[in-house]
């Protein structure tokens, strides 16, 4: 069987230094579509050195590219095919705000092994220290599908009840063309995002946007929209990827604000507001 549960839940954490510098968070700033227009006050927070703060999101690539996804693959214990891999959900604690750039001891293991009937979740943690202290918390929910019927424990529901009521504010964002192509410069090189033939593999007609660009992009608006474009207040960040979104596409982006919290919903305005994203959460001082 390709995915051994006992195996891979009992397997030793993997550990190792991460670092980054201003110039990976510029690239990833850019990846999810900051900088339009080039010149206005707001995007420049994300955009030049000199004003730079770090949106939270780049936490899921940080020192290596979503390495709490492609290391946790190759944990002892899972050996699966890449084209079989959705990428389900993703929480992310923030333990403080990330600096511009920093040296960190990474530790990744799997967190729970699902048995959801016709595909397995995994749940692969990232813990992330510097030596102040933590700094974050990763956890990536990967779907693999065709792997699931092993009796395991199905493990909790990650739905919640949708908002209620007018949201308080709805932005739309178009994706450029191109997306995919500089997101995973950041790091995340799935073939999935990139090569038509490789998606064609994975049942999509043409290559599709890196969940965690979908992620990111909506973080920013969130940051921007009612957190006074101050990155330092986001605390926790989590979703749930309901759908595909591709490159050139648009966004509409809708937000409940109550207290300290934010409920989010994201759909492709191209496709019939298909979902993007659901049950997406951002706590916020």
């Amino acid at each position: 069987m390709p995915i051994d549960p006992a195996k891979a839940l009992a397997a030793e954490p993997k550990s190792g230094e991460i670092s980054w510098t201003a110039k990976d968070v510029l690239l990833y700033h850019l990846g999810i579509g900051a900088g339009v227009p080039a010149t206005d006050p707001g995007e420049l927070r994300y955009t030049l050195e000199s004003r730079l703060q770090v949106l939270p999101s780049f936490a899921t690539v940080a020192g290596a590219g979503a390495p709490g996804v492609i290391s946790g693959l190759s944990m002892p214990g899972i050996e699966v095919e890449l084209a079989r891999v959705l990428h389900g959900g993703q929480s992310l604690e923030i333990h403080r705000p990330l600096p511009v750039e920093g040296t960190a001891t990474s530790t990744n293991r799997v967190a729970a092994v699902y048995d959801k009937g016709k595909a397995a979740v995994l749940v692969l943690r990232t813990e992330v220290t510097d030596a102040d202290g933590p700094l974050w918390t990763n956890d990536s929910q990967i779907f693999i599908r065709g792997e699931g019927g092993f009796g395991g424990d199905r493990g909790p529901s990650a739905r919640l009840d949708p908002p209620t009521g007018e949201p308080d504010k709805t932005v739309e964002r178009t994706l450029r063309e191109d997306q995919a192509l500089l997101y995973r410069l950041s790091g995340d090189w799935n073939p999935l995002h990139a090569d038509p033939e490789f998606a064609a593999q994975a049942g999509f007609d043409r290559p599709i946007l890196h969940g965690l660009c979908t992620y990111g992009v909506t973080l920013k608006t969130v940051v921007d929209t009612l957190l006074g474009g101050d990155a330092g207040r986001v605390r926790s960040y989590a979703t749930r990827f309901a759908g595909v979104v591709f490159p050139g596409e648009t966004l509409r982006i809708r937000m409940w604000h109550r207290d300290d919290t934010v409920r989010v919903t994201v759909t492709a305005v191209d496709r019939d507001d298909a979902p993007a994203l659901t049950d997406t959460v951002v706590r916020h001082t």
